[in-house]
Parts: C-alpha cells; sequence; structure tokens
C-alpha cells in the first residue's frame, strides 16, 4: 500500500474485503435454508434444463459437505486476514511481510557468503576473472542481473552494447566496468535535425557518418554532409573516433548499437538517443559489483586470460 498516496485507498481496500467475505457467508447461508420443492407427486422439482431429450436438472440443495467446506474456508480465510496483511494497510497480528521476509533471507545469505565475497573483493579484478569459483559465481549474477538487457551470451541486443567484444562506449578496463555497474551510465545523444538545417542534410550527414567506416556509402552526399559533421565533433571527434568520457560512440569502427544502415543512422540524428544503464551499487553492494566486473571484464579479455597477462 505504500505505493499509494492517499490513506482512502488502505481503507477502500480493506472494506471491500470485508464484503466480499460477508457476501460470501450470506450467499452460503441463504443456500443452506433452501429446501427441495416437491411436486404433487411427491417428486422432486426440475430446474426445467434438460439434455440428451432424458438428462434433467433437480432442484435439490446443496450438498451439506461441501457447504460446510465452504464454511471452513471462510473461517480460514478471516483467520489469515487477522494474522497476516490482507486488509488495506493493516499489517497483521504477525507482522510478516515479503520485504520483512527478503531481509532476512539476505542476512542469511550474507552470514553464509559474506566472508567468500570479502575476499574476492580484496583480490585483483584480472585475477578474478581467471578463478573458476569466481567466474561461475560472476556468470550467476550476470545471467540474474544483466542478462535481461545484454543476453544470456551477453552479445547484446539493440540498443544494448555486446560485451564480448572490445568496443567500449566509456572504457573497457575492469575499474571503468566497476565504475559502470557501480554508479550507471546515462547517455545522451540530443536531435540533431534543426542543426542539419534539413532532411537533404540529414542524409547527407549519414552518408559521411557511414564512409567514417569504410561503409558503402554515396561519395558525393558524403562529401555535402561532412561539412554539417561539424556539429556532432564536439562528441564524436573531428575524425569521429567517439569520446569516452562522454560515452560518444566510435563512429569510424563497424560496430553500432542500433544499426548501421542509412535509415537507422538518420533516424538516430533525427531523434537523438536516450539509453540508461542502471546503478547497482546500492542493489548489490561493492563486494558483489566487484565480482561481476571481474566477470565482464573476462568475457571481452578471453586472450589475455589465457596467457595470463
Amino acid at each position: 500500500m505504500a505505493d499509494f498516496t492517499s490513506g482512502f485507498w488502505s481503507i477502500f481496500i480493506a472494506v471491500l474485503t470485508i464484503l466480499s467475505v460477508i457476501g460470501c457467508a450470506w450467499l452460503l447461508w441463504s443456500q443452506a435454508s433452501f429446501k427441495a420443492k416437491l411436486s404433487k407427486d411427491g417428486k422432486v422439482e426440475t430446474t426445467g434444463h434438460t439434455w440428451d431429450e432424458g438428462l434433467e436438472e433437480l432442484n435439490n440443495p446443496m450438498p451439506r459437505w461441501w457447504m460446510w467446506l465452504f464454511y471452513i474456508t471462510i473461517v480460514f480465510g478471516c483467520i489469515y486476514l487477522a494474522l497476516y496483511p490482507g486488509l488495506g494497510s493493516f499489517a497483521g497480528k504477525l507482522g510478516w511481510s515479503s520485504r520483512g521476509e527478503y531481509q532476512e533471507e539476505l542476512k542469511v545469505a550474507d552470514a553464509e557468503y559474506g566472508p567468500l565475497f570479502a575476499k574476492f573483493q580484496s583480490t585483483d579484478m584480472k585475477l578474478l576473472a581467471a578463478d573458476p569459483q569466481a567466474k561461475a559465481i560472476g556468470q550467476r549474477l550476470f545471467l540474474t542481473y544483466c542478462a535481461q538487457c545484454h543476453g544470456s551470451d551477453a552479445r547484446g541486443n539493440k540498443g544494448y552494447p555486446n560485451l564480448t567484444d572490445t568496443d567500449w562506449l566509456y572504457g573497457g578496463d575492469p575499474e571503468t566496468i566497476r565504475t559502470t555497474l557501480l554508479k550507471g551510465r546515462h547517455g545522451v545523444m540530443p536531435p540533431m535535425a534543426a542543426a542539419m538545417g534539413s532532411e537533404k542534410a540529414v542524409e547527407n550527414v549519414a552518408h559521411y557518418v557511414l564512409s567514417l567506416s569504410g561503409s558503402a556509402a554515396d561519395p558525393i552526399k558524403a562529401a555535402f554532409g561532412k561539412e554539417k559533421f561539424g556539429a556532432c565533433a564536439a562528441c564524436h571527434g573531428a575524425e569521429g573516433k567517439g569520446n569516452p568520457a562522454l560515452g560518444a560512440p566510435n563512429l569510424s569502427d563497424k560496430i553500432w548499437l542500433y544499426g548501421g544502415g542509412v535509415a537507422t543512422i538518420m533516424e538516430t540524428i533525427r531523434g537523438g538517443r536516450n539509453n540508461v544503464m542502471p546503478a547497482f551499487d546500492e542493489f548489490l553492494g561493492e563486494a558483489k559489483v566487484h565480482l561481476l566486473a571481474a566477470y565482464v571484464w573476462g568475457l571481452s579479455n578471453n586472450s589475455a586470460l589465457s596467457t595470463g597477462k
């Protein structure tokens, strides 16, 4: 109920729940007092429903065993609502909450695994990346917290970087990766259509950007786009090689976060891009982030791990 800004909703849900329970009890009582109606010849009347020309539905009361079972469920529901949360913001007599249970599980896990993570935290990340036990734990952390965006194989997807290559927006050394995980990143590419001046200029710049990486591009349009690219050079550099301090991508390689076609690049120039990498410092803590950063660094440095460099 903490998501609601008014106490009205807590009262509303509590009243609605209580009325629902009372309504079920009343419905059961009304059916319990029902007696079968007999016809003049002493037979139980039917409801008027007939199937297969001879199968009739008799107008009998519900079985007693079923009704008593329903009474038991109502009593159980009332006891449950008294002991556990269910009536708006009322916490229940036992004071149980899913958040509290989660925190207790965290305490147990920290007591059991805390010393291990503390040992890993004092170890150099490059050494951790080569440690089989640390690598296995790092992989589990990655699959739990990172795979949703970067994929279970860490090769990324449209808008989400591939972590297995050597192309990094902010830098691929262990400490930078650790900083990214701890503090997160917010990459913004502003809309540049106004700075280009016209749709034709946007298209020309897109061709020029493609030409920087040696990709197929119209040379005439690229020549016209070079002058307009000056508006982009503040972030990407005059040669389009990017700026890790800003997270501005290198445009001179053939690695694209959203795609390297003319249409996609024009879309980026027109509307910009806004990417967020969430911070994990408060959620995972420094020890786990240290281990996770070592695992991520190892994904793109298999050769260094195999040679022990």
